[in-house]
């Protein structure tokens, strides 16, 4: 009965080999999905030699977006609705604003000449874009420059003051202004202004991103359209530093970049690449604690990646793409030395997946080891129910 009992389990096992637990594909799954690439899910499968790694790194990664699109040439030292003016005029008599002095004794008073000054309490534009100035009533200044404000009050003045000069400052900006949001140390309004109008004055001011460059996407949204482009590619190109329009919204977002490893290392994860200096194959396979040196197949350690089409182009492929890319499969030798060579002139991406399939020996030792474990629970049955008839 016990012989019946394991000659069933075992049949059963064998039967459902594809089903042991393994680490994942191993070299051989590798090669069939690679026979038919034009099925789905399909794969080109590439030997990395030095040439290969040094056709890749040929060509720059491109980075995702451009903010190019949303410079804008608005202007943003003209007077809005919610804005605080400081308007200051001077009357030569000195009746309505300021009293009469001579020889200059008071402030705004002209040496020799009779006159006063004053400085209006802090003007707020209304909904309609006026203010309200004594004497001169409701003096629309929506749109205006501060100068052209001066003449405007100025007018309203004229005939009830003798002779006015006025000057208008905008005290409070509250409407050239965008909203900073996302990742960064100060969120809120920032104020725009012909000195600071560019996305770089508005992140300074905002504290800045505490991520890496290199995992912050910076995204305008203006007038439902969205522009993005990593901050990295903000820093370093004077084209995506553009110039905001009021009523932006900045948006910066985390999105980091990370690769995996599978398999027979010492070590299955995801890691985050580090900022600043490119990360080689060498260098992800010492984090995750190289290879394992009982199990992993050294002459077909792979690197799974969804290719930029300019890069597969370049390497003669014709796998067809999809929309994240040319999906590709980089093998490499390392039980040759110069394997260590090519791997330290490869760099890792984003989104990588560094895999070491097990050696096929391996394979066989997990599968006995198996059908030992099989083998103890059919020999623990055979034992009670001889105990039972016993």
């Amino acid at each position: 009965m016990s012989r019946s009992i394991l000659t069933l389990i075992l049949l059963a096992a064998l039967g459902g080999c594809s089903t042991l637990p393994r680490d994942g594909p191993s070299s051989k799954a590798v090669d069939r999905g690679a026979a038919t690439p034009d099925s789905l899910g399909g794969y080109a499968l590439v030997q990395l030699d030095y040439a290969v790694s040094e056709r890749v790194k040929a060509i720059p990664p491109r980075f995702l977006g451009s903010l190019a699109d949303a410079t804008s040439s608005a202007p943003l030292d003209v007077i809005g609705v919610g804005d605080v003016l400081a308007v200051s005029v001077f009357e030569p008599s000195g009746a309505l604003f300021g009293r009469g002095v001579s020889n200059g004794a008071a402030t705004g008073a002209v040496a020799g000449v009779q006159g006063g000054g004053q400085t209006l309490p802090g003007l707020v534009v209304d909904r309609d874009g006026h203010v309200g100035v004594p004497f001169g009533g409701r003096v629309r200044v929506l749109g205006l420059t501060p100068p052209e404000a001066s003449d405007a009050i100025r007018r309203a003045l004229v005939g009830k003051v003798g002779n006015p000069q006025v000057t208008v400052a905008v005290a409070q900006n509250n409407s050239n202004t965008v909203t900073v949001l996302g990742d960064v140390r100060q969120p809120g309004r920032a104020p725009l202004n012909v000195n600071a109008d560019r996305i770089l004055d508005v992140l300074a001011a905002a504290g800045g991103s505490p991520r890496a460059v290199e995992d912050a996407i910076v995204n305008i949204q203006r007038d439902g359209r969205t522009f993005s482009a990593p901050l990295s590619a903000v820093t370093t190109d004077v084209a995506e530093n553009v110039r905001l329009r009021r009523g932006d919204v900045v948006n910066v977002t985390f999105r980091p970049r990370r690769y995996s490893t599978f398999g027979a290392l010492g070590a299955v994860r995801q890691t985050d690449l580090p900022p600043g200096a490119p990360l080689s194959l060498t260098g992800a396979l010492g984090v995750a604690g190289g290879l394992d040196s009982n199990s992993a197949n050294a002459r077909r350690v792979m690197v799974f990646r969804f290719e930029r089409p300019e890069v597969a182009q370049a390497l003669g492929l014709t796998q067809a793409p999809t929309p994240r890319g040319v999906p590709v499969v980089y093998q490499l030798d390392l039980a040759e030395a110069s394997g260590f060579f090519i791997a330290s002139n490869f760099e890792i991406q984003a989104d990588d997946v560094v895999y070491a399939p097990r050696a096929g020996a391996a394979e066989a030792r997990k599968f006995f080891e198996f059908v030992q474990t099989i083998t103890r629970v059919v020999y623990d049955v055979s034992v009670t129910s001889a105990l039972n008839i016993d």
